[in-house]
């Protein structure tokens, strides 16, 4: 196989078994006008993500607005998301909080319906010490059964889990992956050196996912899929085939709706482009509202380049 040159192609790497699939979604929460949760629209979305390369689907995690839902619909979007395709891809339930003890007992009501795995965020607000860190994740991970992604995103939790400790969590036999939404490369690449061959990294944003595979990441947990996720598929069958070329022409086809879908706080412009161009999915709960004229422009300005490729 030919190495550099116009239109080469690389030898794929050697990288973990994706244990959720490579492309998963962090779903929206579809709301109805008087703010409760629309599961009939939620139920549509889940094929139509299906329909478009998703693997899997995060559900309840910051881009279902997790914070904003009581813990008897949280549980109910798990049990709806498994009869809706549970069958087919893998169903990751948000069950973190900055609670142990709640994040303890949604992981195993997450368990019952259903579910294939858990995701567990960084605690938030209350900043707890490396110690803390590891003593919460291992306090989920031991009441469950099920596979656990954590969710490493210091940017919304005050708190980034350093590499030293997210090594000495992989090393608990239900902890199998990471969602890294750090934005930082070098971290990346130090986590992957000393993290174990079998341990799985995500990419927790867009525009990180090539460089977070191109080191050895398995795939996303993407927020722009619900858009263009046939793109993004592409783009991450690239990779994997080695086909760098074609991957990166796709990625910076992508890079325009990536940052168009970021600037205004997640999920206000992906709920409003699915509400636009989709179908209904209302308005996000408050404190968030909905996105501004200005930046659905940039999202369709973007779209429009990107579901060309």
């Amino acid at each position: 196989m030919v190495v550099g040159g116009a239109g080469a192609t690389v030898t794929p790497m050697s990288r973990p078994t994706a244990p959720f699939g490579s492309l998963l979604t962090a779903s929206i929460t579809p709301f109805a006008e008087d703010g409760s949760v629309d599961y009939e629209a939620f139920w549509r979305l889940l094929h139509h993500l299906e329909d478009t390369g998703t693997e899997g689907v995060v559900v309840c995690g910051t881009t279902g607005e997790s914070p904003t839902l009581a813990p008897e619909e949280k549980l109910a979007l798990f049990a709806s998301a498994v009869d809706a395709v549970g069958d087919r891809i893998k169903i990751i339930a948000g069950t973190g909080t900055y609670n142990t003890a709640e994040s303890v007992e949604m992981t195993k009501e997450a368990a019952v319906v259903g579910c294939h795995g858990v995701m567990a965020v960084t605690p938030y607000y209350s900043k707890p010490p490396q110690h803390g860190l590891h003593a919460h994740f291992t306090a989920i991970a031991d009441a469950t059964d099920l596979p656990v992604l954590l969710y490493n995103i210091p940017g919304r939790t005050a708190r980034l889990i350093e590499v030293e400790t997210l090594a000495a969590l992989a090393d608990h036999p239900n902890i199998v992956a990471v969602k890294d939404a750090v934005d930082d490369i070098t971290y990346t690449k130090r986590a992957l050196e000393v993290l174990p061959d079998t341990f799985a990294v995500y990419a927790g944003s867009d525009f990180m996912t090539k460089a977070i595979m191109d080191a050895g990441g398995v795939g996303v947990v993407s927020v722009a899929s619900h858009v263009v996720g046939r793109q993004i598929a592409a783009m991450i069958e690239s990779v994997l085939g080695g086909d760098d070329e074609r991957a990166t022409s796709i990625d910076d086809a992508l890079t325009p709706v990536f940052e168009a879908l970021f600037l205004e706080p997640n999920p206000m412009p992906v709920k409003e482009a699915v509400d636009r161009f989709w179908g209904r999915v209302g308005a996000p709960r408050l404190p968030l509202v909905r996105a501004s004229d200005e930046t659905m422009a940039a999202v369709e300005a973007a779209m429009t380049t990107a579901t060309a490729v």
